[in-house]
């Protein structure tokens, strides 16, 4: 079986050819960008409000997730039977999980670890 062949039976059952490079450069373009916004937005201060930053740098990470597995895990509904879609939801539940446990313990260890410095940050 040559390349093109192996190419051809990869659209037949609704895949998308694996390793194409203008798949690879996409995705690659599309993570940069999706990593140099919320870099910037956070280096330059450029909204105020911290929880707004933080909001919009997971939405940029989540989307980012999406990048990386279309263009380089090449995952899509029709691909393996629908084990990839099953693979798909187990992966946003664990990173629900991961994110929401990683900013409640943060807010809480914010919160709790030293009640005083904040009283004596304004101390002369």
């Amino acid at each position: 079986m040559s390349a093109h062949d192996h190419a051809g039976h990869d659209h037949a059952h609704g895949g998308v050819a694996h390793g194409s490079l203008k798949g690879y450069l996409v995705g690659f373009f599309l993570s940069v960008i999706l990593t140099a916004i919320p870099f910037w937005m956070v280096m330059t201060g450029a909204i105020d409000n911290k929880q707004a930053t933080a909001i919009i740098v997971m939405a940029f990470a989540a989307v980012q997730i999406v990048v990386h597995m279309i263009f380089f895990l090449h995952m899509n509904p029709a691909s393996e039977g629908g084990w990839s879609m099953l693979a798909l939801i187990f992966t946003v539940i664990l990173v629900v999980i991961v994110l929401s446990g990683s900013l409640w313990v943060m807010y809480h260890l914010n919160a709790n670890m030293m009640p005083g410095l904040h009283e004596m940050q304004q101390m002369p």
